[in-house]
């Protein structure tokens, strides 16, 4: 993602020959005309989370021009770019903050599976036609319930059956928890996604690769906002259930990053909320998705790097924000 705060030019030099030089003298003296570093080549250049004194402010609406110049203000930094005072960083908070709104209007309807579980199960010789109309007539009877529970707790049908008959029905695989560690994993994502969602993040392979699991039913919502959130591609799966639980109850008791819950009767103060945090914290980086209908501020003490140690190991310099919209 391009730095939309990063408005630096680089600096060019035309070397200074002797005019009187001979041809075998000027090729000696191009030998020698090697590309020095310039002085203050280094303010002239940005890198992530850092400002230079030629940086721009990432608002495209800022009025400020050159005034910011002399400005000691190098933080907060949002969504890869600098905001030069609280009004852009306000500014640019509408502007991200009417982008995911809007997203959330077409959010697509729950999933709906084409093939019911029983179904499922039947045609792959599972369990039999009686024993169907028996969980059935025991789930309508009870008034609900999974049929998944009511096939093991009256048929004797295994968990590991009722796992691989949903993961067909999702099209997805089977996860594990090999090489699962709580601790690591509870930076990913504020402790409420994990009790609200139902989303367990198992494991990150290769560096690259976050491994998020679910008991029942996949949400493919909550992958896409981690995906924005962390880069990194996250693939879902499903873990039989008491697996699920065990590996649950470990992650929530782990130590997550501050989090701060906020409630908003419109789009006006939720937004002076969020700008209002980033001027606190003063973020090296910050990023904002919508997690269906919470909005999720993720701030960073320090900048970012590719690697996902950084998500791993600092969640001490993490800091989250999460909003909703009540109805007034």
């Amino acid at each position: 993602m391009s730095l939309l705060g990063d408005g630096s030019k680089s600096a060019t030099r035309t070397p200074v020959r002797p005019q009187s030089a001979s041809p075998k003298k000027k090729r000696h003296a191009r030998a020698f005309e090697v590309d020095k570093p310039v002085v203050g080549a280094a303010t002239l250049q940005n890198t992530p989370g850092t400002q230079g004194i030629l940086s721009t402010c990432a608002n495209p609406q800022c009025a400020t021009g050159w005034l910011h110049l002399w400005r000691s203000r190098s933080r907060p930094v949002f969504e890869g770019g600098w905001n030069c005072s609280a009004t852009c960083t306000l500014t640019r908070m509408e502007a991200a903050v009417r982008r995911e709104l809007d997203g959330r209007r077409r959010e697509a309807v729950a999933h709906r599976h084409r093939v019911p579980l029983g179904l499922v199960m039947l045609e792959q010789g599972w369990i039999s036609a009686d024993q169907l109309r028996q969980s059935l007539s025991a789930q309508k009877k009870a008034g609900g319930g999974r049929l998944g529970n009511w096939l093991m707790r009256q048929q004797g049908v295994s968990e590991k059956l009722i796992t691989r008959a949903l993961s067909l029905q999702w099209s997805c695989p089977v996860l594990t928890l090999d090489y699962y560690d709580a601790g690591a994993m509870a930076p990913m994502f504020p402790r409420l996604f994990v009790e609200a969602f139902g989303a367990l993040p198992l494991r990150v392979a290769a560096g690259q690769i976050l491994y998020l699991g679910f008991e029942e039913n996949l949400d493919p919502a909550v992958a896409f906002a981690i995906e924005q959130m962390t880069g990194l591609q996250v693939e879902i799966g499903l873990i039989p259930s008491q697996q699920f639980q065990t590996a649950k109850q470990r992650l929530v008791c782990a130590n997550f990053p501050h989090a701060e819950l906020i409630e908003a009767a419109s789009e006006a103060p939720l937004t002076r909320v969020l700008a209002r945090a980033l001027e606190r914290s003063k973020p090296a980086d910050a990023r904002l998705v919508r997690v269906h209908d919470c909005l999720w501020l993720r701030m960073w003490a320090s900048a970012r790097t590719q690697s996902v140690n950084m998500v791993q190991t600092e969640g001490a310099g993490i800091e989250d924000v999460i909003c909703s919209l009540v109805a007034g």
